[in-house]
């Protein structure tokens, strides 16, 4: 039997002093982006030879140990999951739905409610795509331009999209932060969404009156020209997937559906372009899905040499205050929060801070009796959180860069993040909501 050992980390370590100490290297130098020169499928390279190193046994069978992380069924399932994701995204923005879904929205706002309004669009959007950066990317000259055209601080209207965007991120059943959520946690998207509502809509509504009260005498420009039909794909996606047909076959068909609305709508829209929209979504999603497979063959090893049965006692014995019941849980929910905000901070990736701290929150989960439900639900709001408040983080950049801002003051004004973690923290204090029993 394999003795628990905190060497047995020793590679994760590396890994985040590889990904971070690059970042701060390159951030030094005043490079854009700085965090994201040295991608984290590279930067897990070395961490991998140092496993197999530690790792006991003949080499063929480190290697076997390492191949089985990868082919985890759950590693698989949301590796297909990722692809899916990611070739509806790209179909239905080349069609012109993220145009439309937006341009619609800012029809029918009234302009003292430009601000709320648009969080709620950004918030639709994220919900629908999937994806943080594709709705800012998207979003983002929109609220630049919002802010030229009234009164409005340029600071607000991006740190309303950012909140916006990530509120999406959160909740959204093809986001890759809930596969990941779901599927190292066991159990059902529907589910998580369902609980994670309960605590994102306290903070959105906190949220909205504030933007309300810092932007009701706004005035917008006229929005452009939208069809309805390009909007059909994301609310057929919405609607499949809160249904509960399997998430794989409700990418499918928004695929297929957003394909027609190309053949529909646009006369020099062919399958050869609408192959092409599919494949460009694939390669989008290329990094995630290379650093899943690897970071599940890492998991795979530390988990083998007791690495992450080591953290989980360590937590354990740290957190535990009371043989209470309720303040067990507590603790136990705390735990899990904190494991994945503090590794969120470490490697500036919501899902990558999901794969990585998931077995070890999972585990933390069944030492506290912490619903699977609410374990998943906890981890994607912390590292969500954590993500849209980082000036190092992918989104916030994005957004300071099409805003011309210094990420480090666009921080103070992205007013959802912050709600929602005080909602959560509320949330673990008096316990509730607190999941439904299963059937």
């Amino acid at each position: 039997m394999t003795k628990n050992s905190p060497l047995a980390l020793l590679p994760l370590g590396l890994f985040l002093a590889l990904f971070i100490g690059s970042g701060l290297y390159y951030q030094a130098a005043e490079v854009e982006f700085a965090f994201y020169q040295i991608s984290a499928p590279v930067a897990i390279l070395p961490a991998i030879v140092l496993a197999l190193m530690l790792q006991k046994g003949r080499l063929n069978e480190r290697i076997e140990t390492f191949i089985s992380g990868v082919g985890d069924n759950t590693i698989i399932t949301m590796v297909l999951i990722y692809l899916l994701a990611g070739a509806f995204a790209s179909v239905a923005k080349a069609v012109g739905g993220v145009d439309a879904t937006v341009n619609f929205g800012l029809s029918i706002i009234p302009p003292s409610m430009v601000l709320p309004g648009l969080f709620v669009i950004t918030a639709f959007v994220a919900t629908s795509m999937g994806t943080s950066m594709g709705t800012i990317a998207a979003i983002a000259p929109i609220a630049v331009g919002v802010a030229e055209a009234t009164d409005l601080s340029l600071l607000l209207t991006i740190g309303t999209v950012i909140g916006g965007a990530m509120f999406g991120d959160n909740l959204s059943i093809i986001s890759d932060t809930t596969i990941a959520a779901t599927r190292t946690q066991g159990c059902e998207m529907r589910d998580k969404f369902r609980l994670n509502f309960k605590i994102a809509l306290p903070a959105a509504l906190l949220t909205l009156v504030w933007l309300f009260i810092q932007g009701s005498s706004a005035q917008v420009e006229a929005p452009g020209d939208y069809d309805l039909v390009r909007v059909l794909p994301y609310l057929a996606v919405l609607v499949l997937a809160l249904s509960g047909l399997n998430v794989m076959l409700v990418l499918f068909v928004g695929i297929l559906l957003a394909g027609g609305v190309g053949f529909f709508m646009q006369d020099a829209y062919t399958v050869a372009q609408w192959s092409k929209d599919i494949y460009a979504g694939y390669t989008g999603m290329q990094e995630i899905l290379i650093l899943s497979l690897l970071i599940g063959g890492l998991g795979a090893l530390m988990k083998s040499q007791g690495g992450l049965v080591w953290l989980s006692g360590v937590i354990d014995k740290l957190s535990r205050q009371s043989d209470d019941p309720k303040k067990h849980r507590r603790s136990g929910e705390f735990g899990i929060s904190t494991a994945v905000a503090l590794t969120n901070v470490c490697t500036a990736n919501n899902t990558v801070a999901i794969l990585i701290s998931g077995s070890l929150a999972k585990d933390i989960a069944q030492r506290y009796d912490v619903d699977p439900r609410r374990s998943a639900s906890l981890m994607d709001i912390f590292s969500c959180v954590v993500q849209g408040m980082l000036p190092y983080g992918a989104q916030v950049l994005l957004a300071g860069s099409i805003a011309g801002l210094s990420p480090l003051v666009i921080v103070g004004n992205i007013h959802y993040c912050w709600a929602l973690a005080a909602v959560a923290v509320l949330s673990i204090i008096i316990g509730k909501p607190a999941p439904k029993a299963a059937a």
